[in-house]
């Protein structure tokens, strides 16, 4: 079970709520960083974020965490599916 647990997955997420203006993207960011977790995110023109966040489900789930810890962001939901791993990525990108 523990090993399952540390399966690399990649997810393209859209979060809905009070999540541009209010550092959303950059906190992700730094979650991402401090996790080892690579992807990108970037705002919407209907106001939600976009992203995609590669590393283990354990990790993702602690980064999502983070950025809800700021009492200026809402996330009112999340749509979340897996995808395919990219190979060669690199750190953590804004949009």
């Amino acid at each position: 079970m523990e090993q399952h647990s540390q399966e690399i997955v990649r997810k393209h997420m859209r979060f809905t709520g009070r999540v541009q203006g209010v550092g959303f993207r950059y906190r992700a960011r730094y979650a991402a960083d401090g996790m080892g977790i690579t992807g990108w995110a970037k705002n919407e023109w209907d106001g939600s974020v976009e992203m995609e966040v590669q590393g283990s489900e354990e990790r993702i789930n602690h980064m999502l965490t983070m950025i809800n810890k700021s009492d200026y962001i809402v996330i009112d939901s999340i749509e979340s599916e897996n995808i395919p791993l990219e190979e060669h990525e690199t750190g953590f990108h804004v949009r």
